[in-house]
């Protein structure tokens, strides 16, 4: 280890034994003897400009993501793009069915490429797994852009979709793995605004690009999107490792200089020393575990390999862990089934129901779409002021609300909107209020909070598997909503409203708070250490890396001598 500890002058070895002493056998949970590296919420970024610089570029792989729900809400309307793809128009067969399948495609190919985000980041490392996305993405762009039939366009989003599976799971968890416990939240609330903004961005590009009287009123639009994608290809080079991945690789001294670095202070600051331990403490117990467990897979060969991670893979579920993983996997559910991308891609058609004419439906998506950013911008500051489960608990609420009040309206004036206009307009207004319910806590806490709970050795596969449940009940919303709006009218905001309450239900039962806690904290937050066993090993632990500092001083001071 020990190689970087040297490089510190003596009188700090020495504090820094102490401190770790005091902090390993006083008995108080760690967090409450935590010096912070500056205010919390979103005047901490001021404090943390290279961390909010390296969080803000990972997630342009988000606004992959929203820029093609943005794109699709009004692509789907163009006569262009209808004439080029018969299949989705109102008077082919199967027109709701083929429109719902092209639209959820690039979902199924998220939610592989997050099956296979988890060992591609931990092989490969968080930043340059993101450059790997990225290159996929590009690719179905390509595609994409060229597709002259329906069957090339469904196979380019499959394509695209897999590298914006990838990224929407690897931004999340770089963004928990560099930044600092106390803006955490506010800076995973980027990643939400990335999806958010690039929504926007493709709503009104698209916008402008329907009067075009050719092809490229749609195709565009979807070579546009490539460019944020090559801007990631670029900037990952420049991207800092994250500190955790170095200690999981045995690169303890990089990992010390590149904390150092992310949290602005000296490499011999007693609050970097305090995290960077805590960091390997963390990794060696759970590398312990993981080889008592597994000791016959240790040999580092391809099929061992394999096995092991398989291994990994199913101890998300297994012994207390699935706590975590229920966490991950139930929030990404919910957030999907409270109706929030019924919403974004098929808003024309809702407005529709409500009464609205065609210019009216496409000017109002457009500030629904805007009416999140803002709710976005405003969690920037609310996430780590007010905590997740708070948010969520109130989000719920306001969501189920809505959705019971358009329920009612729509029901009740769906045949009349003509002469009850004020009527469609409290329901427009409602699914505005919707809007700003979920962009202010359900759009950004479910991105935000798997990627804190699960412990170092398996997080790459908890945060994959939570990406898996977005995209995979993604891809079932985006398949079932035309028919649902087709068929049972009124009912669909029935459906979500259930599911809202539901969600409230397993909020209250379920969601720990997890603000202001480092990730190796998550232990105390879900109650994970709390057998005999389990505090032994981890003193033992500690204990040994005291010894280690302690050799060091002894050595110095007898070279000194």
């Amino acid at each position: 280890m020990e190689k970087s500890v040297d490089a510190v002058h003596l009188e700090d070895v020495q504090a820094l034994g102490a401190n770790l002493a005091e902090i390993s056998h006083d008995g108080k949970p760690v967090w409450e003897q935590r010096q912070t590296y500056g205010p919390a919420g979103i005047r901490g970024l001021a404090t943390s400009k290279y961390v909010l610089a390296a969080a803000a570029f990972s997630t342009l792989g988000g606004m992959l993501f929203g820029y093609d729900q943005g794109v699709m809400a009004i692509t789907l309307t163009m006569d262009q793009f209808l004439t080029q793809f018969p299949e989705i128009s109102s008077t082919a067969v199967g027109a709701s069915f083929n429109k719902g399948l092209m639209t959820a495609m690039i979902e199924l190919g998220a939610f592989f490429g997050a099956m296979n985000c988890g060992w591609i980041a931990d092989k490969f490392s968080r930043k340059w797994s993101l450059f790997i996305a990225s290159i996929i993405f590009i690719v179905g762009s390509v595609l994409q852009t060229a597709a002259v039939n329906f069957e090339m366009l469904i196979i380019a989003r499959l394509i695209g979709g897999f590298g914006v599976g990838m990224c929407a799971c690897l931004a999340p968890m770089y963004i928990s793995e560099i930044a600092p416990p106390e803006i955490r939240g506010t800076l995973l609330v980027i990643q939400e605004l990335s999806i958010v903004t690039g929504i926007v961005i493709a709503f009104y590009i698209t916008y402008a690009t329907r009067h075009i009287q050719s092809h490229w009123s749609w195709r565009g639009p979807f070579l546009i999107q490539m460019f944020p994608a090559l801007c990631l290809c670029v900037g990952v080079v420049f991207l800092p490792y994250s500190p955790r991945w170095l200690c999981g690789q045995d690169r303890d001294e990089e990992s010390l200089k590149t904390l150092s670095r992310l949290r602005g202070v000296p490499e011999t600051d007693s609050r970097v020393q305090q995290e960077w331990y805590e960091i390997r403490s963390e990794v060696a117990y759970r590398r312990e575990i993981e080889q008592e467990k597994y000791p016959h897979l240790q040999d580092g060969t391809v099929s061992s390999t394999i096995k092991l991670q398989a291994n990994n893979w199913a101890d998300t579920w297994r012994g207390r862990n699935w706590r975590r993983t229920q966490v991950g996997v139930g929030l990404m559910f919910f957030q999907q089934f409270v109706g929030i991308n019924a919403l974004i891609y098929y808003s024309p058609t809702l407005f529709k129901t409500m009464g609205l004419d065609y210019e009216m439906q496409l000017t109002m998506s457009g500030v629904l779409n805007i009416c999140q950013v803002i709710a976005c911008l405003w969690a920037l500051w609310g996430m780590d002021r007010f905590g997740r489960r708070q948010l969520l608990l109130y989000g719920g609420v306001c969501m189920f609300i809505a959705h019971f009040i358009i329920a009612i309206l729509v029901g009740l004036y769906h045949d009349s909107w003509p002469t009850h206009s004020t009527e469609g307009w409290v329901a427009t207004a409602m699914l505005l209020f919707f809007m700003l319910s979920f962009g202010a806590t359900w759009g950004p806490i479910p991105w935000a909070m798997p990627a804190e709970v699960f412990p170092s050795s398996i997080r790459a596969k908890g945060c994959a598997q939570a990406t898996m449940s977005n995209w995979g009940n993604n891809f079932i919303i985006g398949l079932i909503t035309p028919p649902m709006i087709e068929g049972i009218g009124f009912g669909t905001y029935v459906f979500f409203g259930v599911f809202c309450l539901i969600a409230l239900v397993w909020v209250w039962f379920f969601i720990p708070e997890t603000n202001g806690r480092t990730l190796e904290q998550m232990d105390y937050v879900f109650k994970d250490t709390q057998t005999n066993e389990e505090k032994q090993r981890r003193a033992r632990i500690e204990a040994g890396m005291i010894n280690r500092v302690n050799e060091v001083v002894r050595s110095n001071s007898i070279t000194a001598v």
